[in-house]
């Protein structure tokens, strides 16, 4: 081979290596570039730079190979004024819903980011007790809807303060129509995010203390008045419902007509219940309430067709010191006082009854207020009622005289 052949052929491979060269250094500076790249995670929250904005989509910078986007229902979702507000150039916060799609997109929410950021914010607040003036958003039955940072929060009834509770009327939901876009003062009191609850109050937020509340709604409140509160405690000798801020007692006796064992047969904590105020003791600073006093008394109706003179039967079902029960029709029963059952003088029921006996009875006396029957034994016979005796036999003969007449047929030929 020729000096001039060797000449050519190293002057080839020096070329060749140059251009292997180029290329790993072109491989060396796009791996550079690409480990500057902070790869982005699924859930994660990242700052992004608004590239550009259509109908169909916004593209956001957020230092990936390529641009992310926010596209159908997460864009159909961003609040009216936040979009409005947003232009190239701007900066706002993602999460990351999909780190590549099918198409190598970055998938991204506005929506759900600032959410995430009000769950830690708020979750703060509560810890610290800080206030927070936000608007009235909407309503439902049982109370106020308040956005706190992109979050809904809800101000139950109980929660609202009087002053604001005494500008509203009536029981219907759309009594608080009137406060949307008003400004209110609240403190977080619950926060779950799992169960996506947030529940505020106005009354902790207000300087105005628990003691003062009530010592005011004792020196408003008028015995008779019909409120409507909720429950926010039961124990063994009632139930405490909050009106106007202020808790009142709904003693046991005072719950249902029916008998019961224990409140928690029929109220539990958070029921909405309608209450009367039925005793106030200014100087003790308590409030007696009832719900049964709003209710129609099932024994009155049981009871209506019974009179004082009646005769009746009764079934002897117990004995007392002072005289013997007799239930009359189902549930209903009567007293024999002592003295009524015997013309003799006697020391104890027990000498002239004994349980399980059925006897006529005779009704004399009628308590509606205390829902009590005075029954008699020894006045069954008594001359003083003749008069009524007899009545009442006549109009029994005559019913069943009437009752036995036979039914005038129509003559049938053959």
């Amino acid at each position: 081979m020729t000096d001039q052949q060797n000449a050519q052929m190293g002057t080839g491979d020096s070329e060749e290596l140059a251009q292997d060269g180029n290329n790993l250094e072109s491989m060396e500076s796009l791996m550079q570039s690409d480990a500057g790249l902070e790869f982005p995670s699924q859930g994660e929250i990242r700052k992004g730079v608004i590239a550009s904005i259509s109908s169909s989509q916004i593209l956001v910078s957020v230092g990936a190979k390529s641009e992310g986007v926010i596209a159908g229902r997460e864009l159909d979702q961003i609040p009216a004024t936040d979009r409005a507000e947003f232009q190239m150039g701007m900066e706002i916060p993602v999460y990351v819903i999909n780190p590549e799609d099918d198409n190598g997109n970055v998938v991204l929410s506005y929506v759900r980011a600032r959410e995430a950021m009000g769950w830690e914010v708020v979750e703060k607040m509560q810890e610290t007790g800080e206030p927070f003036d936000g608007i009235v958003d909407g309503y439902n039955k049982g109370g106020l809807i308040v956005l706190v940072h992109g979050l809904r929060g809800f101000v139950p009834a109980s929660q609202i303060s009087l002053s604001r509770r005494n500008l509203v009327q009536g029981d219907t939901p759309d009594r608080w129509a009137k406060q949307i876009g008003e400004t209110i003062s609240v403190r977080i009191i619950e926060v779950d995010r799992e169960r996506r609850r947030l529940i505020l109050s106005e009354r902790a937020a207000n300087p105005e203390t628990r003691q003062s509340i009530k010592e005011r709604v004792i020196d408003e409140l008028v015995e008779g008045s019909v409120h409507t509160g909720r429950v926010t405690s039961v124990a063994d000798f009632g139930a405490f419902v909050n009106i106007n801020g202020a808790d009142g007692l709904v003693h046991l006796s005072e719950v249902s007509w029916e008998r019961v064992q224990h409140p928690s047969e029929v109220l539990k904590v958070g029921d909405e219940v309608k209450v009367k105020v039925i005793n106030i003791d200014r100087e003790k600073r308590r409030i007696g309430l009832s719900i049964k006093a709003l209710l129609e008394d099932p024994w009155q109706d049981k009871v209506s067709h019974f009179k004082v003179g009646q005769l009746l039967e009764g079934t002897i079902t117990r004995l007392t010191k002072f005289g013997a029960f007799a239930r009359l029709e189902g549930d209903i029963e009567g007293l024999i006082h002592i003295s009524e059952l015997s013309e003799n003088r006697i020391n104890h029921p027990k000498e002239a009854v004994k349980e399980g006996d059925v006897l006529t009875l005779r009704v004399i006396r009628i308590d509606a207020d205390q829902r009590r029957i005075g029954l008699s034994l020894r006045k069954v016979d008594s001359a003083s009622y003749s008069d009524m005796d007899l009545k009442a036999l006549t109009a029994e003969l005559n019913e069943d005289e009437a009752n036995s007449e036979p039914k005038n047929e129509p003559d049938t030929k053959e």
